[in-house]
């Protein structure tokens, strides 16, 4: 029988992988992240027609940098500005052959007033911290600037109230990978036009992240709920959650460049009578493919704000049916 049971605390070498199974699960792989792409490769994968100033806050983190570089390589004119959460941070960020300036809280407004004045089409990516997303969206709001909000975290009601009261554009998504959201798209629907299809069936669930991450995985809660609403039985006590790199390494099967940056999903269904089973994985190594999409959706709202489009508050799921990315 099946059975998620937290990880040994002493580990055997590649335990869950052996005969390629994960104590029953199907071993996660991940093919190494490709190099990246020449600057003629680049150069055909930006956005036709579109070129406008992106301002990338959170350039101090990793998501923030990976957001940045990929802008840039795709043609956009990163502002060589970004935010951080401390003062007297004395610091500048490389990004590529930008020299990116980083601002403390109190420098926030003055700052980006003047951005907007020199560059008045900017749109703003956030990939901040979870305790700013609601004074940065305030702020983005006040000054009228279009604006991603990738940063996870806050009171998610104040800031559609922020956005809506001041008829500000915005794009906001705690997802920004494509293919992430479009299985969740996809999940969300199969539950609602299938409801109880997986009725008695057991669902067990097993997620890594980077030690960072503290909490549970917000995808896996959605897909959880997806799968409740089709009938599956799941105790959220029973999740596995894999933070510790020596099991993501040797348990999980984790590429090693990965460790400090992956997303791991795993969904087992048994049958009240363990004849059938079903398993659903997604796997991510590194960080592109919510650069990518974060990139994708500044494109997308940057193109609603030139329309002058009336609605004003977009997801992910947006971006997608719009189906222009790349």
């Amino acid at each position: 029988m099946l059975s998620l049971r937290a990880p040994p605390r002493t580990l055997s070498p590649s335990p869950w992988r052996r005969r390629g199974r994960l104590d029953g699960f199907a071993a996660p792989r991940c093919v190494s992240a490709a190099p990246p792409a020449t600057t003629l490769e680049t150069a055909t994968a930006r956005p036709a027609g579109v070129s406008f100033p992106i301002l990338v806050n959170g350039c101090t983190g990793k998501m923030g940098v990976s957001v940045a570089e990929a802008a840039t390589s795709r043609g956009l004119h990163l502002v060589p500005v970004s935010f951080s959460s401390r003062e007297n941070l004395d610091k500048t960020i490389q990004i590529g052959d930008i020299d990116v300036e980083i601002y403390g809280p109190s420098a926030r407004e003055d700052v980006l007033s003047s951005v907007i004045d020199e560059f008045p089409d900017v749109i703003v990516v956030d990939y901040t911290a979870p305790n700013s997303v609601n004074s940065n969206a305030e702020l983005y709001c006040k000054l009228g600037v279009p604006f991603v909000m990738g940063t996870t975290g806050g009171d998610q009601q104040l800031l559609y109230k922020s956005v809506q009261d001041s008829n500000n554009y915005a794009l906001i998504s705690p997802q920004m990978g494509k293919q992430v959201v479009a299985f969740l798209a996809a999940m969300e629907t199969i539950a609602e036009q299938f409801p109880g299809a997986f009725s008695g069936y057991r669902l067990e669930v097993l997620e890594s992240h980077q030690a960072g991450k503290l909490d549970t995985s917000g995808t896996a809660k959605a897909v959880i709920a997806c799968f409740e609403k089709l009938g599956a039985v799941f105790d959220m006590d029973r999740m596995v959650k894999i933070r510790d790199p020596e099991q993501q390494l040797y348990m999980v099967g984790v590429p090693e460049e990965h460790i400090e940056g992956h997303a791991f999903h795993l969904y087992h269904l048994t049958s009240p009578d363990d004849s059938v089973s079903f398993e659903f994985q997604h796997n991510v190594c590194g960080r592109s493919i919510y650069a990518e999409g974060s990139v994708d959706a500044a494109v997308f709202l940057y193109k609603k704000v030139q329309s002058m489009d009336p609605k004003r508050i977009y997801n992910m799921i947006d971006v997608l049916q719009e189906g222009d990315m790349r």
